[in-house]
């Protein structure tokens, strides 16, 4: 008490004006307030737990209606054939063309295209995938928003790869400027087919074989690969594959059945045609126009 009278002196002395400092608040106080009802309210047990009832409802209810919305999206997503999105191929690759043009990616933008992976050298280990790109030929072969792309891995010295190159596509009748052939550095080549075409295999040359994944790879018109997507009937997550002929003999000479008539290899045909007749039919969206190509020379 001393020491605020202290200090209020102080104060009136220093700016020469009455100032009120609170004082405690003495017993006298107290009572009063008591008297006049303004003491702490008791809390009701009954209302607090009807309160909480209500808020542990409410936090129910929310649970239920988020988990009932949940499934609801879910269950379309899987029973949608929408093709899945995989990657892309912004990053356009250019390489010497049957003609003996440069040629690239980009030149295909707006177009539903397929890459195959080719040994020009050995054929036959792609001879699977180049038959499904030929039915795909036949069927599509008057369809200008749909062409094919077949890269070379191995075109040997850089003298000879446009020899090569052009041999290789007279072997398969493959006329621009629906079908391409092409090649480019093999080392670039190659990392391209593994990193940016997200295929299972780094080309590379083993005891006398070209050792490659030949798996067809879709590119839709937004420079996006896309693989199929195959609902399934007892629920769950769909199934998405890509376009491996060679897993589909496979299992053929393994005896595993598809469920229907089809064998794999057969299945595996419709499905790709059923992926590029969705592809053909969506419109370019181009949804990110601020990405800067990197060109590979």
């Amino acid at each position: 008490m001393r020491n605020m009278q202290k200090l209020q002196e102080a104060l009136l002395a220093k700016v020469g004006k009455s100032i009120t400092l609170p004082q405690p608040m003495s017993k006298t106080t107290t009572t009063t307030r008591v008297k006049e009802g303004m003491e702490p309210a008791e809390r009701d047990p009954a209302k607090l737990r009807k309160t909480a009832f209500y808020i542990v409802l409410f936090g129910v209810i929310s649970a239920i209606v988020v988990l009932w919305n949940y499934s609801i999206a879910s269950g379309k997503q899987n029973t949608s054939d929408r093709p899945s999105y995989h990657g892309n191929v912004f990053f356009n690759l250019k390489f010497l063309r049957q003609d003996g043009k440069i040629g690239g990616f980009d030149d295909l933008k707006g177009k539903v295209w397929i890459i195959q992976p080719y040994s020009a050298t050995q054929p036959e280990t792609c001879e699977l995938s180049t038959a499904a790109l030929k039915r795909l030929l036949e069927k599509y072969q008057d369809n200008d928003d749909i062409a094919f792309v077949s890269l070379v891995i191995d075109p040997g010295l850089a003298e000879g790869a446009l020899k090569l190159v052009q041999q290789a596509a007279d072997q398969q009748s493959a006329k621009l400027p629906k079908w391409w052939f092409g090649t480019t550095e093999p080392a670039v080549l190659h990392k391209y087919l593994k990193d940016k075409c997200r295929l299972g295999t780094l080309p590379h040359f083993h005891e006398g074989k070209w050792l490659y994944d030949s798996s067809l790879i879709v590119v839709d018109r937004d420079m996006k690969l896309r693989r199929a997507v195959i609902p399934q009937q007892k629920g769950g997550r769909p199934y998405v594959t890509g376009f491996d002929f060679v897993q589909a003999a496979e299992w053929d000479q393994k005896n595993i059945k598809t469920g229907t008539d089809l064998s794999n290899q057969q299945e595996m045909q419709q499905l790709l045609e059923k992926t590029i007749e969705r592809l053909l039919a969506e419109k370019p969206i181009d949804a990110a126009p601020w990405i800067i190509r990197r060109k590979l020379s």
